[in-house]
């Protein structure tokens, strides 16, 4: 596979330790010009202590583009607490220069009807406009999720008359044990707007498996990311693949680790 190295998008999930300028400088020093920012890193804000004009900055100062920020949760339970909690989010993309805010559904255990979904995806577009943000839902294949099938969501996105476009995710993909089944002929590639890829190597039951399984791409990958990278390139997606790792085993990392993980996934990408 051949896929331009400016499709390629690093989370800033895969480094816990780094503030947002290390993160752009590691980012930068490997030749790629896109990143994932993230609400649940320790500092608990998008941003740490920096303001939205600085982090755009930093971002212009080493060529790289925000692509998202992750994520509005859980999108499908759309209260005015939800509603609060999603136009802070957007104010900070619209401010960093992020083009897109990912929509994660709830993932108790608790049920969510299809007529409820659309309903919030409809209370949702408003907001998303008002501050030029795309959306991207982002089914979760957990068994206790909500919305767990890519196709489905495509479905409801499209039954909602949103702007709204598909996030998928290759470890999610692997977890809804419908999914092979669904795909190849129910997906819409054209609204895919992003694509997350981890592995897992860990061979526990598939539905026990959490996000501390997640580690980089390699060749024992059981969700076989690269394969499904394959089919995605097959079937003329030629949007952005972003790296996007959970374990907490990345909190021992050091840079020069992470620099090693994210060359080693890009050339399993790239054989």
């Amino acid at each position: 596979m051949a896929i331009d190295s400016t499709r390629f998008c690093i989370n800033r999930k895969i480094a816990p330790n780094l503030g947002i300028e290390p993160f752009f400088q590691l980012v930068h020093g490997l030749g790629l010009n896109k990143v994932e920012l993230r609400n649940d890193m320790r500092s608990g804000k998008v941003t740490d202590d920096l303001s939205h004009e600085e982090v755009r900055e930093l971002a212009q100062r080493y060529g790289l583009e925000i692509v998202t920020i992750n994520a509005v949760y859980p999108f499908n339970q759309a209260d005015d607490a939800l509603l609060a909690k999603t136009e802070a989010l957007l104010k900070d993309a619209n401010g960093v220069g992020a083009k897109a805010l990912v929509l994660c559904p709830l993932n108790d255990g608790t049920p969510v009807s299809a007529e409820e979904t659309i309903a919030a995806l409809k209370k949702l577009a408003p907001l998303f406009a008002k501050y030029g943000v795309e959306g991207l839902v982002e089914p979760l294949g957990f068994p206790v999720s909500s919305l767990r099938s890519a196709v489905h969501a495509q479905a409801l996105i499209r039954d909602a008359s949103v702007p709204f476009r598909l996030m998928l995710d290759t470890f999610h993909h692997h977890l809804y044990e419908k999914a092979e089944d669904e795909f190849e002929n129910g997906i819409d590639i054209d609204n895919i707007g992003l694509v997350h890829l981890s592995g897992v190597e860990d061979t526990r039951p598939t539905a026990e498996l959490t996000d501390e399984e997640r580690i980089m791409l390699s060749e024992g990958d059981l969700l076989k990311s690269v394969a499904q990278v394959q089919r995605l390139e097959r079937m003329g997606y030629r949007g952005v693949y972003a790296l996007e790792p959970f374990s907490s085993i990345m909190e021992s990392w050091s840079t020069a680790d992470i620099e090693r993980e994210i060359r080693q996934s890009l050339s399993l990408l790239q054989a």
